[in-house]
């Protein structure tokens, strides 16, 4: 099994959080009726984008009251959702939660806040996603070295999106919006539960990246290796998306990376479009 890591959008240091297995365990006594929500990222994939088993695909987004995803965002979220997937009826039920009063978040902290605040879970031909916006940055952030994390996913069906460092790194651009990061940082990780790259899936061509493990061996990462993709993990290249998204903003592109051939072929071998 590869190490978990923390991975791309990096800019001064971002990064987005992939945690890639579900070794995060529910201690709640009803977690049989919840077994199909608490598998390893990517084990959902060809159920998030086909309709052969679930043909309803219904998003639960639990947001600290103040830290509400843009409308925008959510828009624009959506429109990727019809577009690589043959799901057309999406729902979204938006929740606002009271804050949790810490000043920062451990990933175990963010799995019981999901077990004590998710509601929606996978029913008859219906496939629930859970999506948590948080107040608080991930407790992994090293501020000194500039390391923050923007999201992750840590099952396949759960992600938590750090809102209030979004906001903060937006705010650092004049020409990226806090719109542009929130909706990258969602792909992003949705192209995670979709099993790019090689999470519970294989890819039709090797095109993932590799890093240089501690004990010095060669090991894939868990992203694409084409430049520009939006699974793109800057992490070894000093550059990030953001500084891609202002380039890209100073041509008349828009912001927001693509996913790359590759990673369409991919959704299109686990169902996708």
């Amino acid at each position: 099994m590869k190490k978990n890591a923390l991975y791309a959008l990096i800019c001064f240091g971002i990064f987005l959080s992939c945690s890639k297995d579900s070794d995060i365990t529910s201690a709640n006594s009803n977690a049989n009726l919840k077994a199909g929500n608490l598998l390893s990222t990517g084990a959902s994939a060809r159920d998030l984008l086909s309709n052969d088993n679930y043909d309803k695909l219904l998003i639960e987004i639990d947001y600290v009251t103040g830290f509400a995803p843009t409308d925008e965002s959510m828009a624009n979220f959506e429109q990727f959702l019809r577009e690589r997937t043959y799901k057309e009826d999406i729902e979204f039920k938006y929740t606002s939660l009271s804050s949790p009063n810490e000043e920062s978040l451990s990933l175990d902290e963010v799995v019981d806040l999901e077990e004590e605040n998710r509601n929606e879970y996978n029913d008859g031909n219906t496939l629930a996603v859970y999506i948590y916006f948080a107040d608080a940055p991930a407790e992994s952030d090293d501020e000194d070295e500039g390391l923050v994390t923007l999201g992750a996913v840590y099952r396949n069906t759960s992600m938590v999106i750090y809102k209030s460092t979004i906001a903060d790194i937006a705010n650092r651009s004049l020409s990226v919006s806090t719109t542009d990061v929130e909706t990258a940082t969602l792909l992003h990780e949705f192209g995670h539960l979709f099993g790019l790259v090689n999470l519970s899936t294989q890819s039709v061509h090797d095109h993932e990246e590799t890093i240089i493990n501690d004990d010095g061996e060669e090991e894939g990462n868990n992203h694409c290796n084409a430049d520009g993709c939006l699974m793109r993990s800057e992490l070894e290249f000093g550059t990030s998306l953001l500084k891609q998204m202002e380039k890209n903003a100073s041509k008349g592109l828009a912001s927001i990376p693509s996913l790359d051939e590759e990673c369409l072929l991919d959704l299109q071998k686990y169902g996708g479009r």
